[in-house]
């Protein structure tokens, strides 16, 4: 391993993206990319009988997001993913676009957990197996923070009933994408460390 990778493994503060050589093309880049692959894992959907919200592959696209490209990018990559959805570009979950699905207040949920995973994993919490689950159950609750309360207002929905058909359905998914987020980002790490 180089001095230069150590350096930047080892300090706080530096996420995977940070690894690239730095310039205004790359952050635009990974913005851009980010924001694609999660309108393309939101194509991976599973309707959920009786809910109005699918399961999709597009709030670990969204984690996965902010934790690999920090806070400040994947917060935009998450905005540029919502602005153009909401613009008419077809890749919210189901080809879906616009503001008016009940299922948009996930989509509001995602950008900001995109940004609180995005900071926690500038302290080191990517490196770590448990940190790393943590961190994506801590994006997961902020997610559903937003996006069951809007899907109550939108859909009309008691909170219990929003609980029961925006939340429940999808514990068992979220699990098992913290698992494999709890493999995935902290053996990046390790393969950057040999390096």
């Amino acid at each position: 391993m180089s001095t230069a990778t150590a350096t930047a493994t080892t300090r706080p503060g530096v996420v995977l993206a940070d690894l690239l050589p730095a310039s205004r093309v790359r952050d635009a880049a990974l913005v851009l990319g980010g924001a694609v692959l999660t309108g393309l894992a939101a194509q991976l959907a599973v309707p959920v009988p009786g809910s109005p919200v699918p399961v999709t592959g597009q709030t670990f696209a969204a984690l996965l997001v902010g934790t690999t490209l920090g806070a400040r990018r994947g917060f935009l990559s998450l905005a540029l993913y919502a602005l153009a959805g909401v613009a008419g570009v077809p890749w919210f979950a189901d080809a879906g676009s616009g503001a008016g699905a009940v299922s948009f207040g996930y989509v509001l949920g995602m950008l900001l957990a995109s940004a609180v995973v995005g900071a926690l994993a500038r302290r080191g919490a990517d490196r770590g197996v448990w940190r790393m689950a943590g961190t994506m159950i801590l994006g997961e609750a902020v997610v559903y923070a937003v996006g069951v309360p809007y899907l109550a207002l939108a859909a009309g929905l008691s909170a219990s009933q929003a609980i029961a058909l925006g939340l429940t359905p999808f514990l068992v998914g979220d699990a098992l994408k913290a698992a494999l987020a709890m493999g995935v980002l902290p053996a990046a790490w390790k393969l950057v460390d040999k390096r």
